[in-house]
């Protein structure tokens, strides 16, 4: 029985981890969708496309450097300050494509 707990508990660590590793290509995949949607729409100009994708390549280099660094996985302290990053650029593209500036 106590076996049978480990293991259960250690997949469940693997699965979670997994997700994380998931979760964070999505949000990218989304925000790079985002990104795209305001340059076609005329949201976005050129000048708030290039900072956007410069914060993007900068979040995405520190999880490149995180991963190599703790043998291709993120710690927990790490997910929660790339979420954190995420966020705050989620938030800079909603305020770029809401301004009154336009292509």
């Amino acid at each position: 029985m106590k076996r049978f707990a480990f293991i259960s508990l250690i997949g469940a660590g693997l699965m979670i981890t997994g997700l994380g590793a998931q979760e964070i290509q999505k949000r990218k995949e989304n925000q790079q969708d985002r990104i795209a949607q305001g340059v076609k729409s005329g949201e976005l100009t050129a000048g708030e496309t290039a900072n956007l994708e410069h914060k993007e390549a900068r979040v995405n280099r520190e999880i490149r450097h995180d991963r190599a660094k703790n043998g291709g996985t993120l710690t927990p302290k790490e997910r929660r300050q790339i979420n954190r990053q995420q966020n705050r650029l989620s938030r800079q593209i909603y305020r770029d494509k809401h301004n009154a500036r336009k292509q």
